[in-house]
């Protein structure tokens, strides 16, 4: 497969070619991508083909959820079973940014996305580019890091080529990612501990504590 190089703009994505990459995601098709942390593959979540792909593309383990980008608080209701307090006032601080909250899923959302959990993964990305891809796509992406399962993650395009290159279409060239620490994981869907950070990333595990403290 000849992968194809589409470069866009980091601070100011060019509209035609941000449809163009949403138009291919609506398609069915897995995009390399810059998020604000990692690279990352795109993909529709709700198309169970597309879905099968990223976990292909990076023999990744059936057993591990996908995470997905979206644009806004609005759409993780769409995607979430009636969200905690705690989720809203964790959005309202953190994001846009490297902050991903896992709760538990609505029915509408594909069991294969959620790696038969019941859980899902959300995040608002602080970067132009995915944030404008799911908008004009209409529907949140999958975020999951855009390397090999067990390889180290990518920073540029030209490292997702080179780990992946034969096995997706496209990659979206948008410069070198503006961090290379993964995103933060609290984890909200035990209503006994209420909260808990599943993986320290970017946001520190003692800010996420001091935040609750607080509230």
């Amino acid at each position: 497969m000849q992968v194809e190089m589409v470069k866009i703009s980091r601070d100011t994505p060019e509209p035609s070619l941000i449809r163009y990459a949403a138009d291919q995601i609506r398609a069915g098709q897995v995009l390399g991508m810059p998020t604000d942390t990692f690279y990352g593959l795109a993909a529709d979540p709700f198309n169970l083909r597309a879905v099968d792909r990223v976990y292909e593309i990076k023999s990744r383990s059936r057993h591990k959820p996908l995470s997905l980008l979206i644009e806004d608080v609005d759409q993780a209701e769409e995607l979430a079973k009636p969200l905690p307090d705690e989720f809203r006032a964790l959005a309202k601080k953190f994001w846009p940014g490297p902050l991903t909250i896992i709760v538990k899923a609505a029915s509408r959302l594909p069991l294969k996305v959620t790696a038969n959990t019941g859980n899902v993964a959300l995040r608002i990305p602080n970067s132009a580019i995915p944030l404008a891809v799911v908008q004009a796509a209409r529907i949140p992406i999958t975020a999951t890091s855009a390397n090999l399962s067990g390889e180290s993650e990518c920073t540029t395009a030209d490292a997702v080529r080179e780990q992946l290159g034969v096995r997706i279409p496209i990659i979206v060239d948008g410069g070198t990612s503006p961090r290379d620490v993964a995103s933060t994981i609290v984890d909200l869907t035990d209503e006994e501990a209420r909260w808990k950070v599943l993986r320290e990333g970017a946001i520190p595990s003692h800010e996420i504590s001091e935040f609750f403290a607080q509230g």
